[in-house]
């Protein structure tokens, strides 16, 4: 009889202590942000790492040739920022009844509510001995609970296995129908709401020359421009802005390619822009920022655009970021999102079950409801 291959798991470092190579067969070319080059980057720039609550600590399964046959980015976690699934009500819970809800296991991308695979892997057969990998080292180093976040529905059987909780939100995605064209698009819209996009295209474009840039286009004099926007954006959201300004910089060196950074020109000077990063099948909206508040011009950059480069790109689909019901009445539509929590002690976690449960229900019904005030013409 042949022996079972022997299979060493094992938490690295970094993700820049593993293989580029190796990590990114792994991890595929659909999703960016599951790449070696945008997870370093992260941690290159600081924007993860010693004082910022995210401790980079990927757990990976080695085959007996020392390869990665396995992988989950995961960080430990001080707090609950920058995650867009939200957990505050649970750790105040368990804080009051005694325990100690921090640090926690983080599987996840820091900062980026898009949706992609959180279990990298050779095979599927090793999904469940990942997560329970995952389990062990909370266990052994006494973490109250892991949290996979912003999974794709193909793994969500993985999570079911292995008996985490699972949880919905949702989010508002645009999807390319097949369209040839943007006016394609607004063939597909009510009258109404389809005048009313192209009054606001008209306001936002007026006066402003709209550039975009990718791969060797990109330069310091953009990023700098852009900085200047997240700058603000992000301190008047979350009080401090979560990447640093050298992140832009090696997103632009590593892996410009699969930026697109749109920017507003008036009278020369830069007053908006817009950053996206491109997959395989989809565009990622992810940060926006302004110097001056120019009527309908968010709208212009972060979700027309995004329209137009996703048909030329022909891609299925663009993902804008969480929340934002605005979004339903320029053509996005409702989509679930999915997470999966472990937790460590037997009765919160059916505390938590039992919250989930009834949190369920009311997605389901919100996503319904939503459904029904898309501006698409009604059959």
């Amino acid at each position: 009889m042949s022996e079972e291959p022997t299979l060493i798991a094992r938490i690295a470092s970094s993700v820049g202590s593993l293989p580029a190579q190796e990590w990114d067969a792994l991890a595929g070319m659909d999703n960016p942000f599951v790449s070696h080059a945008f997870l370093t980057a992260l941690e290159d720039s600081g924007s993860v790492g010693p004082g910022t609550g995210w401790s980079p600590l990927p757990l990976v399964i080695e085959d007996e040739e020392g390869r990665l046959a396995a992988a989950l980015p995961a960080y430990l976690k001080s707090h609950s920022q920058g995650e867009y699934v939200f957990d505050h009500s649970w750790a105040d819970a368990w804080e009051r009844a005694g325990g100690h809800y921090y640090p926690k296991l983080q599987i996840s991308v820091p900062f980026t509510p898009a949706t992609g695979p959180r279990l990298l892997l050779r095979d599927e057969a090793f999904g469940v001995p990942l997560l329970r990998a995952a389990e062990t080292f909370c266990v052994r180093e006494e973490l109250s609970s892991a949290h996979a976040t912003f999974i794709e529905p193909a793994q969500i059987g993985l999570f079911e296995q292995a008996g985490w909780l699972l949880r919905n939100d949702i989010q508002f995605h645009w999807e390319n129908r097949g369209y040839a064209s943007f006016d394609d698009f607004l063939g597909a819209l009510s009258s109404r709401k389809r005048k009313d996009l192209r009054k606001e295209r008209a306001a936002a474009q007026e006066g402003v020359e709209i550039r975009a840039l990718s791969g060797a286009d990109l330069r310091p004099e953009h990023w700098d421009a852009f900085w200047a926007f997240y700058q603000d954006t992000g301190s008047r959201k979350w009080g401090t802005p979560y990447l640093t300004r050298e992140a832009f910089d090696l997103f632009g060196r590593r892996m410009g390619d699969r930026v697109l950074l749109i920017l507003a020109y008036m009278d020369g000077r830069p007053i908006a822009g817009a950053l996206n990063f491109i997959g395989g099948s989809a565009l990622y909206g992810r940060y926006w920022g302004c110097l001056l508040d120019k009527p309908f011009l968010h709208f212009e950059l972060c979700y027309y655009q995004a329209i137009d480069h996703a048909i030329a790109r022909g891609l299925s689909r663009v993902e804008a970021g969480a929340q934002g019901g605005h979004k339903l009445a320029r053509g996005y539509e409702p989509v679930r999102t999915w997470s999966a929590h472990w937790i460590a002690d037997r009765r919160f976690r059916a505390a938590v079950a039992d919250f989930l449960k009834q949190e369920r229900a009311g997605i389901a019904a919100d996503q319904i409801v939503l459904g029904e005030k898309t501006p698409f013409r009604k059959s």
